[in-house]
């Protein structure tokens, strides 16, 4: 074992930092000649959690005049050392991130000027050999962010020094607010607000602007005063600049295995394998669909990592804490449903359907966030959906993996729970039975128990759809399953295969679910023909020759439950 083994760099985002301190970094240098041909103001949003931050921190590093001399030690066995561009070391650097300002709302003027004119002062104290002393104190005294600014782009223009502005999260001040507030202020970015009046200043100051966030919310807003920005986040050479690709992970996880922080008998392939239905799946440009490769989440792959390395076997819980999106957010976005369509609507429709064929705004005012149109848009930038095709002139947004799959649910759950609340700790007891016993009649018949109890609820209750819905919800909570809804099998598509996760459980038993509801006013008649088909349908998924391979060796129980309203009327294993 080598001690000097690459550090994980979980939740570093200091690119000098990983570079001298011996953290392991994966290379997206070969990123920057692309950027540089692309036009001077850009902007770029990613979900959170993809190395935005990371970026930007190389892109300072490499930029930056003060660093000019470190060029070899930072990057010489990166892409850029043998590739370098002429504008390497080349500018002064003001770094901006707002996510540094927060707190109540009333005072965010105050504090986004305090930290701005902090960073301001920062940036003429580390470039002190290029601004005299009485410069320096002329910038020091002012009292605003705006008067130390024009102070400094003038001075800066009389003396030909190249400016580089680099901002981190530029739209962190709406989404404070949206997930504080639940609408947006319309102080901050129109008109006159004090965060659009600033972004006039920054135009025609710098030579180049580089800006990175989550969503374009008050990118239209920004832009109307600052009308020279262009958004890369969807072209497709940039689809990779951010998270893991396959080659990334798999490069990774050989270098610990031959650096013994792995176990010896680790399978790398088979540990990527495990990871991709939870980690992978992003794609960020409708061109990139052609490509087979996916992006990773930075993070969940870090965080699967270090377990590995930590206890010699994958993690048994494969969702990271902290990329959860917090339900929060999400309750805070639906309290528009009271201006404005249907986002709970949406957010069950894409939960038990898995995609929505919607329009992808690459730009929308904060204004317009109650609109439901574009409810769909900020899920994708939230990283809740991602390209998955297209369909005509629109695209096609799915859930991009288990992980978020499982956010979805939750929310789901959290719904009904509040609804009608269900013993958690009963289900969970009943999903072991099932899994290790294939004592699948007492847990089902409480699942179905449950359901009728929210009989009342008619808003949430009234459709086969939502029957999945409430099944989807509550078998989410179990780990020894993977959950496949509405999986292809024989040309058609079962409810639900109950596929047994053997990385993390011995899983004894399978299930295929068909769950069957009968019109209003049915016949016992009509009941036995729905009953006869639905066992046809089964049978016919159980034969498909992918069913062999997904059941991995355990005893497979085909279940169908047949309901009458809100009854369970009839459960049999055929």
């Amino acid at each position: 074992m080598n001690d000097r083994t690459k550090q994980v760099p979980y939740g570093v985002s200091n690119f000098v930092d990983i570079r001298t301190n011996n953290l392991y970094y994966v290379d997206k240098t070969m990123y920057l000649p692309m950027i540089e041909d692309e036009a001077r103001y850009l902007f770029f949003t990613r979900p959170r959690r993809f190395g935005k931050s990371l970026l930007v921190s190389m892109m300072c590093a490499y930029y930056d005049c003060k660093l000019k001399d470190r060029f070899q030690e930072l990057f010489g066995d990166l892409w850029i050392a043998q590739h370098p561009t002429p504008l390497q070391g080349k500018y002064l650097i003001l770094y901006l991130d707002f996510s540094q300002v927060g707190g109540d709302i009333s005072k965010i003027e105050h504090r986004f000027d305090s930290y701005c004119s902090m960073r301001i002062n920062s940036f003429v104290q580390r470039y002190s050999d290029y601004y005299p002393a009485d410069i320096a104190t002329q910038i020091a005294n002012s009292e605003s962010f705006a008067d130390k600014l024009d102070l400094l782009c003038n001075y800066s223009a009389e003396q030909g020094y190249m400016l580089f502005l680099i901002i981190d999260e530029y739209d962190n001040f709406t989404n404070t607010i949206l997930n504080e507030q639940g609408e947006a202020d319309h102080a901050i970015t129109h008109a006159d607000g004090f965060y659009r009046d600033i972004f006039k200043k920054f135009k025609g100051n710098f030579e180049r602007i580089f800006m990175t966030g989550v969503s374009p919310v008050t990118l239209d807003d920004v832009t109307s005063g600052f009308n020279i920005g262009w958004n890369i986040a969807t072209k497709p050479q940039f689809n990779n600049i951010l998270g893991f690709t396959t080659s990334d992970v798999r490069t990774m996880f050989e270098y610990y295995k031959e650096q013994g922080k792995l176990p010896a008998d680790c399978d790398v392939e088979l540990a990527i394998k495990d990871m991709e239905p939870w980690y992978d799946g992003y794609c960020f440009s409708k061109m990139s669909l052609r490509e087979r490769d996916r992006v990773f989440n930075t993070d969940m792959v870090l965080y699967y990592l270090r377990n590995y390395m930590s206890y010699g076997c994958p993690p048994k819980q494969m969702i990271d804490p902290n990329t959860k999106m917090d339900y929060g957010k999400m309750q805070k976005l639906l309290q528009f449903d009271k201006l404005d369509g249907d986002r709970k609507g949406l957010i069950n429709k894409i939960a038990e359907e898995g995609e929505i064929v919607c329009e992808l705004f690459d730009s929308f005012s904060a204004y317009q966030i109650p609109k439901v149109q574009f409810f769909p848009s900020l899920l994708y930038y939230y990283g809740m959906l991602t390209i998955k095709g297209t369909r005509g002139e629109r695209l096609v947004l799915g859930i991009p993996n288990n992980n978020v799959r499982k956010q979805y649910y939750g929310y789901l759950l959290e719904d009904y729970q509040n609804r009608s609340y269900v013993n958690t700790m009963q289900l969970d007891d009943g999903f072991y039975e099932m899994a290790y016993e294939g004592e699948w009649r007492k847990c089902l018949q409480f699942m179905a128990d449950s359901y009728a109890k929210l009989s009342s609820v008619r808003d949430a209750i009234e459709s086969e759809r939502n029957l999945q819905g409430f099944f989807m919800a509550y078998f989410s909570m179990t780990n020894y399953y993977y959950t496949a809804p509405e999986l292809e099998l024989n040309h058609g598509f079962c409810d639900f295969f109950l596929l047994p996760d053997l990385t993390h459980y011995a899983t004894q038993h399978s299930y295929i679910l068909e769950l069957k509801v009968l019109h209003k006013g049915s016949t016992e008649e009509h009941a036995q023909k729905q009953w006869d088909d639905a066992v046809a349908q089964i049978h016919s998924y159980a034969q498909a020759p992918r069913v062999e391979a997904l059941r991995q060796g355990t005893q497979l129980h085909l279940i169908i439950m047949q309901f009458d309203g809100f009854q369970l009327k009839r459960m049999e294993e055929v």
